[in-house]
């Protein structure tokens, strides 16, 4: 359940609207829970399950989420705790070459970053397909008994061969008119590890003229003599993606099965199986349903696992972790926000029809949540020297800027204020344009929460540049005095004093694609990087940025919101990445 709720209201959809149906018919009311996840005689006689709807998160653990799980993980934790149910923790691993413990440990971790958890009722909901290995093949020894499977000797091109096409009837496989008694023992002798891989697989007995593909006599099992990550050796047969799902789902009662579009074309599949095992009394009915809605595509990312695969690989980002990666650990690193992914999900809602978000509407969640939390402080990113020439030499005082300007309970800092301060190189023009009011020879400005200043010139070295900008400042103009009434001007520029600034890392990350659709029309989505997502500065700060903590969030006023980063940062010497910016930038 989740431990804070999203701020804004939930729009309805059609899930939300069948779950209110199904309470309302209580359509799961008799419904019984054992304690444990289990087949049938686990849940006779228990008591009453305590859940009003039961979902699930079942990602398969070989690699790391992407904002597109974030979805899912905010769809069915979201909907456990509004309709008072409980929401599982589940890895699909029937897949032992690819599956590994860090990807368990990362899954995980970014779940209860994203602010759920899966304790309900004094339960740990957290479980595993490889915890029901036993059950399955009980399951596959009680439908080849039943004569709804069958073990195949094909080979997997055979197999595929003889499943026909969408206008041809598939071909039945000569095996699968053989006795029971044989596939059964052909199924242990499968177990016993006594074939090779790929010489056999058990399929379902169903329809090889079916319409649906799915249905045409689809495998359950496979040899695989390879060591699971949780399991060791035990078994050399797993069962297939598709047969297990169904099974987990209805051994863990749940009621509301949320699956993306693609999905949609199993569902037959998914039905059967749980009908002809609660015929054979393995399974307890009312049995789960499966629901299909639209995954997310995002403008400007790829989410596919292949191409994140490429990225990383190829050193076009720097790791899982990247800030520019759709991932959740680079997410987190680039300082996008648990919030911010729960109010995204619930403006883009859930629906049975495909249709692109623009990456904006992300950004804009972000920058919502981040404008309440973060505090504001100042720095200077790409810093020239002003020197007020008539401020006393080695004199000091403090100027008190508002901590958040909405928020005055938060009350007001110190920041030091000397001779010589960094601005930004932008504030300055030696000849200014046509509606420019920042500083050039002859105008006057306010230096932020401090005095009104008069440019009077500029250094510059043998090339032309401007090294250092020169300036007089008027003493009874301090902000938050009186005298600060007397001086009306149109320019406002913030600055750090560089006696005191905190030299820092600062990197600032943008899209990583520059396209809308990377890859789109059988492009190679590599072209459509965007060559400028990350340029590393060094900036100069105000002092008590020095101190930030890794993870801490700011907004660097006039520049956007950033974190002191995860991973780089030190005690006392914290490396900022910039989240977001102030507004959108890509649709001016």
């Amino acid at each position: 359940m989740s431990t804070s709720k999203p701020a804004a209201p939930h729009v309805t959809n059609f899930i939300r609207n069948i779950i209110e149906s199904d309470l309302a018919k209580k359509t799961y009311a008799a419904r019984t829970w054992g304690g444990k996840p289990g087949g049938a005689k686990t849940h006779a006689g228990a008591p009453p399950d305590p859940a009003k709807i039961r979902t699930r998160f079942p990602p398969e653990p070989n690699g790391f989420l992407h904002f597109g799980h974030a979805k899912s993980i905010c769809l069915n934790f979201g909907l456990a705790q509004d309709f008072t149910g409980v929401c599982h923790m589940r890895f699909d691993d029937t897949n032992p070459e690819k599956e590994e413990q860090e990807y368990v440990d990362s899954i995980l971790d970014a779940v209860k970053w994203l602010g759920y958890d899966w304790c309900a009722n004094g339960t740990e909901h957290l479980y595993f397909a490889s915890d029901y290995f036993d059950f399955m093949y009980e399951a596959a020894e009680y439908l080849i008994t039943a004569g709804h499977a069958y073990v195949d000797e094909q080979s997997a091109e055979q197999i595929r061969a003889n499943r026909g096409t969408l206008t041809e009837s598939g071909k039945a496989s000569p095996q699968r008119a053989r006795p029971a008694a044989d596939s059964l023992q052909a199924l242990r002798d499968m177990r016993a590890g006594k074939h090779a891989e790929g010489s056999m697989v058990v399929r379902a007995k169903i329809d090889m003229a079916s319409p649906n593909i799915n249905l045409r006599d689809p495998a359950i099992y496979r040899i695989r003599k390879a060591t699971h990550h949780r399991t060791g050796d035990k078994w050399c047969i797993y069962p297939m993606y598709t047969y297990a799902h169904p099974i987990e789902d209805a051994l863990e009662e749940i009621t509301h099965s949320l699956c993306t579009l693609e999905f949609e074309d199993q569902r037959p599949f998914y039905d059967w199986l749980l009908e002809r095992l609660a015929e054979g009394g393995l399974l307890a009915k009312p049995l789960p349903h499966q629901y299909e809605f639209a995954r997310l595509n995002l403008t400007n990312v790829v989410l596919s696992k292949r191409k994140l695969i490429q990225l990383v690989d190829e050193k076009h980002v720097d790791g899982w972790d990247d800030p520019r990666m759709p991932t959740l650990v680079g997410a987190r690193r680039r300082g996008y926000t648990p919030e911010g992914f729960r109010a995204f999900a619930d403006r883009i809602g859930v629906s049975k029809s495909d249709s692109w978000i623009d990456f904006s509407v992300l950004e804009d969640c972000m920058r919502e949540h981040l404008n309440e939390v973060a505090p504001r402080r100042v720095a200077v990113l790409d810093p020239v020297k002003l020197v007020i020439d008539n401020y006393p030499d080695g004199q000091e005082e403090e100027c008190h800027p508002p901590n958040h300007p909405q928020k005055p309970d938060w009350g007001k800092r110190a920041v030091p204020f000397s001779k010589e301060l960094w601005i930004e190189r932008e504030d300055f023009m030696e000849t200014p344009t046509k509606g420019y009011f920042r500083l050039f020879p002859g105008n006057k400005v306010r230096l932020r929460y401090g005095f009104v200043i008069e440019c009077t010139g500029c250094d510059k070295d043998a090339s032309g540049r401007v090294t250092a900008v020169h300036c007089n400042y008027f003493a009874d103009s301090k902000s938050g005095t009186p005298g600060s009434d007397n001086y009306k001007v149109k320019g406002n520029i913030h600055w750090v004093s560089a006696r005191h600034a905190y030299a820092c890392e600062v990197r600032l990350f943008d899209r990583l694609y520059k396209e809308a659709h990377p890859g789109a029309g059988d492009r190679d989505h590599i072209k459509d990087l965007n060559q400028n997502s990350k340029h590393v500065i060094t900036a100069q700060l105000e002092p008590a940025l020095k101190d930030a903590n890794a993870g801490e969030h700011f907004q660097f006023e006039r520049h956007g919101y950033f974190v002191a980063d995860r991973v780089d940062s030190k005690p006392g010497a914290p490396v900022f990445n910039r989240a977001v910016t102030l507004r959108d930038s890509w649709h001016k």
